[in-house]
């Protein structure tokens, strides 16, 4: 008979991490996270020193801009490597990176979190085309994030006359996964988790390299009735730390919500957005999405469309879907940012960039961080700080349909409606559209090849994506063209004939 999962400490479990190893982490900003692991082994570092030189390896950021999450691990030889997909919710990791003291890969997360799975398998790694023609692309950084970072981890090949990329193979040596509840014998269940991630890759992919797998739970029970609802076989869990609820809050953001773990309630009610450029920029965004589209909303000022399509009656059109697993429902916002109120279903966040990938989004609604002349976006490097692609290069890839939702300026912009004409009060202190991007997240030509429509929605103007460039299509009404569009852009947009952006996307109140 096999010998059941050890109940230990967490820092009993963390002293079994070996220095130089490879160690996994799920979750989604914070749902999912093993807080409790992650403080302890930040703990042990601490006072003895070790582990240390390893090598973290985690698909969706995870923290929350201050002390939680990934943070803990921001320590200089404790880490040596990291390979991650978003960075701006760990500042501290980013700012080893940018310092150079740590070598630092960005790959998008549908990437990491499916290539979990082709390294539990012990496959050769993962054949895809996300990521062509972005920094990402073995022809360009290959990912890599400063001088220190030297080995290659993808590369260009060539099959049946197409060029792909091949994201190699990491060994995981250590898993640290969150479950709610698990039984004597170590399997695993998610009842209270927002999201299931890619708890069992990390755990096959660990154990598969004669690694081990720490699982942190709310609880213990004798056994489950329903075996369906075991998420992670017993056979694969090592070590079973019990928070007991202490550090297991479910998401940053709140310590339980029931609606996101419960089916769609027609009571929900999301809160009245005032009026502000972002409003603007929501209402013009949803009018591009369909009745029956399915659609992906990106984090940020994206989230403005769900919340003006419920003032407007229009949320049960369209099927809203989160790249973590959640499907249908509404997704929740800032530190619950991967979770959804109500869903319809939630799958695991491998099994979701599979549908994406494959081209199962209808219109993904993205922010921008910078646009050039050719259509192509930077989200991944701004005021001195890196924030990593996270989904946005899966997404932007596999989209029909997308639009990017940016203001025309950043830094300090007031905008004010009167009479229905926009009142442009403050300008913002930086270009949005400038001659070169730092980083290519999005190649505006290859969507064009790729036969993707492209919008980008401003609070006083939009522009479509052309076979010529970048073109400006609306302007809103009381807007000067010159002197508050094109004096504000670092270059000049094709212009043909352009129209009114639609009066009631100023509306002030509804």
């Amino acid at each position: 008979m096999r010998a059941a999962a050890l109940q230990v400490s967490a820092d009993e479990a963390i002293a079994a991490i070996p220095s130089g190893a490879t160690v996994a982490v799920g979750g989604f900003v914070g749902a999912g996270h093993p807080e409790m692991l992650t403080a302890a082994l930040e703990r042990r570092f601490l006072q003895t020193g070790t582990p240390n030189d390893l090598t973290l390896y985690y698909c969706a950021g995870q923290g929350d801009r201050a002390g939680r999450g990934l943070n803990h691990l921001a320590h200089k030889g404790l880490i040596k490597r990291v390979i991650g997909g978003h960075w701006n919710l760990a500042p501290k990791l980013g700012a080893l990176a940018l310092a150079n003291e740590i070598e630092a890969y960005n790959f998008p997360q549908g990437v990491l979190s499916v290539l979990l799975r082709e390294i539990a398998a012990k496959r050769p790694g993962l054949i895809t085309q996300v990521g062509m023609n972005t920094f990402i692309d073995a022809a360009q950084s290959g990912g890599r994030m400063n001088a220190r970072t030297t080995e290659p981890l993808v590369e260009r090949i060539e099959l049946d006359g197409q060029t792909w990329l091949r994201y190699k193979p990491v060994p995981i040596h250590v898993g640290l996964i969150r479950a709610t509840t698990a039984d004597a014998r170590g399997n695993l269940s998610m009842e209270r988790e927002g999201l299931i991630g890619e708890v069992l890759p990390i755990a096959q992919a660990a154990k598969n390299h004669g690694g081990i797998v720490i699982a942190q739970v709310e609880k213990v029970v004798d056994s489950f009735s329903d075996p369906k609802s075991v998420r992670v076989p017993g056979i694969l869990v090592d070590y079973i730390v019990v928070s007991d609820g202490a550090q297991h809050d479910q998401t940053f953001g709140v310590t339980f919500d029931e609606s996101l773990v419960t089916s769609r309630s027609d009571d929900f009610t999301l809160p009245r957005m005032g009026f502000s450029e972002r409003k603007i920029i929501g209402q013009r965004a949803l009018k591009e999405i369909r009745a029956g589209d399915i659609v992906n909303l990106g984090i940020g000022l994206p989230e403005s469309v769900a919340m003006v399509a419920a003032e407007t009656g229009r949320l049960k059109e369209f099927t809203l879907t989160v790249e973590s697993g959640p499907t249908g429902g509404v997704p929740a916002s800032g530190l619950s940012f991967g979770c959804s109120h109500f869903p319809e279903a939630i799958i695991d966040q491998p099994s979701q960039f599979d549908f994406y990938d494959g081209g199962g989004i209808d219109i993904a609604v993205l922010g921008a961080v910078e646009v050039d002349a050719e259509g192509s976006v930077n989200v991944t490097s701004f005021a001195g700080r890196f924030a990593g692609v996270g989904g946005f290069v899966n997404i932007a890839q596999s989209a029909r349909r997308l639009v990017f939702c940016l203001t025309l300026r950043a830094g300090d912009l007031e905008v004010a409606v009167e009479d229905g004409q926009l009142n442009i009060v403050k300008e913002g202190r930086h270009p949005k559209f400038v001659r070169n991007i730092q980083h290519v997240c999005f190649h505006g030509p290859t969507a064009l090849q790729r036969g993707q429509e492209v919008f980008y929605v401003t609070e006083r103007a939009v522009f479509a994506l052309t076979p010529q460039g970048l073109q400006l299509t609306e302007l809103a009404p009381g807007v000067d063209l010159q002197t508050q569009v094109l004096d504000q852009m670092e270059f000049t947009p094709i212009i043909t004939s352009t129209t009114t952006m639609p009066p009631d996307c100023f509306a002030t109140h509804s």
